[in-house]
């Protein structure tokens, strides 16, 4: 029989490992011995976590290059400020599409794409100073899409009491 304690607790749909959530780690700046930064963003009066960018290219070209696309997200974590933890590519067959992730101190960016399509997406999620809308005209340029779709969202937000 399991330990009670770890058994998964569920709230609001949401499971927890009652042991983690009990053992949460305090986060601390290690040079200083401070709690450290949350790393949210206050603009135009609103305070979050991050911003998130979702960009959709359409009629867009290379979308099956994987050297293309790797040195395209590596070249997106410099402009737009990011620190870049790991980069993971998977390149499928027979159509060369390609999925990843360029996982960054600051969150991600990730990437799906249909080459049979023309079509692209990317999630661009980064908190702190680090600008995430920067990678726009780094994915365009790389890409050549005709089409570009940008949604912004506060992921976040703190909310007034």
């Amino acid at each position: 029989m399991l330990d009670s304690t770890f058994a998964p607790q569920h709230v609001n749909g949401t499971e927890y490992n009652a042991e983690t959530a009990q053992n949460w780690p305090e986060y601390v700046n290690q040079r200083d011995n401070q709690l450290a930064d949350d790393h949210f963003v206050t603009r135009n009066g609103k305070t979050f976590a991050g911003t998130h960018i979702i960009i959709d290219l359409w009629g867009a070209e290379r979308l099956d290059d994987l050297e293309l696309m790797e040195a395209t997200l590596r070249k997106a974590v410099e402009v737009c400020g990011a620190t870049l933890l790991h980069i993971h590519l998977h390149h499928f067959t027979p159509n060369g599409g390609i999925s990843g992730v360029a996982v960054l101190a600051e969150s991600h960016i990730s990437v799906h794409t249909w080459p049979e399509r023309g079509f692209a997406a990317f999630d661009v999620f980064m908190c702190g100073g680090a600008r995430p809308e920067l990678s726009i005209d780094i994915f365009n340029e790389a890409f050549s899409p005709k089409q570009t779709l940008v949604n912004e969202l506060l992921r976040g937000e703190v909310k007034d009491d």
